[in-house]
């Protein structure tokens, strides 16, 4: 797979393939953590000159409908704060004079407003292939999705390569999956084990141990012959959990926090042997053996948390879960919204290693597949 330096960038045309999928509110990005995530790349092509054309999508507007609601605008005058340039904002695709315009950087408008995105259709693909001299793919969190603007235009161009923090991404998310350094500990939580029971197994194969929280770990804790009340959890599941739990590597918590409602009514510590039937498990204490197991290991492997955090009453697992990850000396990898709302909640960015900005795309790489956008830059080669 080519990477940027591979290339003689100065000067050139550059198309770049980024994620500025973000929150907008009374036309204001509201969190521009993922177009942070993209100034390495933007700012290497400045300093040598470049020609800037960014692609991204926003929301999930109706195929080849324009939606006001859901144009770039507001992220092009986010990028034009942060670089002190004009970006305008590009609406067709047609104009061969796209990168002759007054500003180095420029923005094409929510590629889901243009036919043949979300189908991947050849015909999208070549136009975005070929604007350019080279398709730059700087999009992790899209990487997992089989689109124009993230495969076909990879394969239809004349040169491509992955940007900086594409590069990053499949370094530290490597590093923590085919190159981990044992002790090798995994945290794993969210409402359900079947939408991360990939996830599970792949790393039920390479992790010492394996923490989990919410809805999961009820499943696991029904699964080993407690009753858990009206607890979430998942009756299909229970016989894959025993399985799992036979490989004595999932670590259940001894306490939970429990509560007759979400809203946090009668709200109990108990063990786990106590919960009567008209309590739900919320949140759940870390125990001795999962911080001890935490602060010696040498890899950490976060997805999740451990309950409601939302609710502060149902917070604090998943607090003392980020404080103990902050202090370890491990190399620490985070990834999913849920996880990255926690560490900014309760610890600073920089007390993990390294925080994927990828959702679905950092689930499926974890759990062992070869993302299309990564497949097709490697194809290139």
């Amino acid at each position: 797979m080519h990477k940027l330096s591979d290339f003689n960038i100065e000067n050139k045309n550059l198309t770049i393939r980024v994620d500025m999928n973000v929150p907008i509110k009374d036309g204001m990005v509201v969190d521009q953590t993922r177009i942070n995530a993209c100034i390495p790349t933007i700012e290497l092509a400045l300093k040598k000159n470049a020609n800037i054309l960014l692609v991204s999508h926003l929301g999930r507007p109706e195929e080849g409908k324009h939606d006001s609601s859901l144009s770039l605008t507001p992220v092009a005058k986010c990028i034009s704060e942060i670089f002190q340039v004009p970006v305008d904002v590009i609406n067709s695709l047609d104009d061969i004079s796209i990168f002759n315009g007054s500003s180095s950087i420029q923005i094409l408008e929510n590629i889901r407003f243009f036919d043949g995105e979300m189908g991947n259709k050849d015909s999208l693909g070549k136009s975005l292939a070929n604007i350019g001299d080279i398709y730059v793919f700087d999009a992790f969190g899209t990487s997992h999705r089989e689109q124009a603007s993230t495969h076909s235009a990879i394969i239809n161009s004349k040169a491509s390569c992955a940007g900086l923090l594409l590069e990053k991404e499949i370094s530290a998310l490597t590093k923590a999956l085919k190159n981990a350094e044992s002790p090798f500990v995994a945290v794993i939580g969210g409402a359900k084990v079947s939408t991360k029971l990939e996830l599970i197994k792949n790393i039920n194969l390479k992790a010492d141990s394996i923490i989990v929280g919410g809805g999961i770990a009820n499943t696991f804790i029904k699964a080993s012959g407690y009753e858990i009340g009206k607890s979430l959890y998942e009756e299909s599941m229970l016989d894959i959990a025993s399985e799992i739990l036979e490989g004595n590597k999932i670590m259940l918590p001894e306490k939970v926090i429990t509560s007759s409602t979400f809203e946090g009514d009668n709200i109990q510590e108990k063990m786990l042997s106590d919960i009567c039937e008209d309590e739900m498990i919320l949140d759940q204490s870390l125990t001795a053996a999962m911080k001890e197991t935490l602060i010696n290991s040498k890899t950490i492997l976060w997805n999740g948390p451990l309950g409601v955090f939302e609710n502060e009453s149902f917070s604090k697992g998943t607090k003392d879960l980020s404080k103990t990850i902050a202090g370890c000396d491990s190399f620490s990898l985070a990834g999913g919204g849920e996880t990255l709302t926690a560490i900014n909640n309760f610890i600073n960015k920089d007390d993990v290693s390294y925080c994927s900005t990828g959702g679905g795309a950092f689930l499926e790489f974890m759990e062992g597949k070869e993302l299309p956008s990564i497949a097709a830059l490697k194809a290139k080669n």
